[in-house]
């Protein structure tokens, strides 16, 4: 009994897991992220609140002002670039970049890394949102 036990869930746990796998890695879209913080606001989104955190000026700790924009360029359409690095980054805009928001992992990573960066804390899905309704309309 015990070994037609382990003959059973041993396949259904390994293909519970292939399972996982996949859909972590099956592509999102930007309705299906804002659907996913939608959970966690408080309020509908809104592109022109959205517009007022990206462009907001936060002090940063070398004293220097700091928005969304410092690195990401005032037209969303074209590439920005690090103000430390260098680094080109990607337009904004998912009508110039149709890469830039099918992965909600890579998306969340650039969210917590910016923000931090930005305005010295993590946004909360609240403002993810909104800036995301923001950006959709490039």
């Amino acid at each position: 009994m015990n070994r037609l036990l382990l003959v059973l869930l041993i396949p259904a746990t390994l293909m519970t897991s292939v399972t996982a796998a996949v859909a972590a890695a099956i592509p999102t879209s930007l309705p299906e992220l804002l659907d996913f913080y939608a959970a966690d606001s408080a309020q509908p989104f809104d592109a022109e609140r959205g517009k007022e955190f990206w462009l907001k000026k936060t002090p940063a700790d070398d004293g220097k002002m700091r928005d969304c924009t410092v690195c990401h360029g005032e037209k969303l359409s074209v590439s920005g670039k690090h103000v430390k690095t260098g680094k080109v980054i990607d337009p904004m805009a998912p009508s110039a970049n149709k890469e830039r928001y099918t992965d909600r992992k890579k998306v969340e990573k650039w969210f917590k890394r910016n923000c931090k960066w930005t305005i010295g804390r993590e946004c909360t899905a609240q403002e993810k949102g909104d800036v995301l309704k923001y950006l959709s309309l490039h």
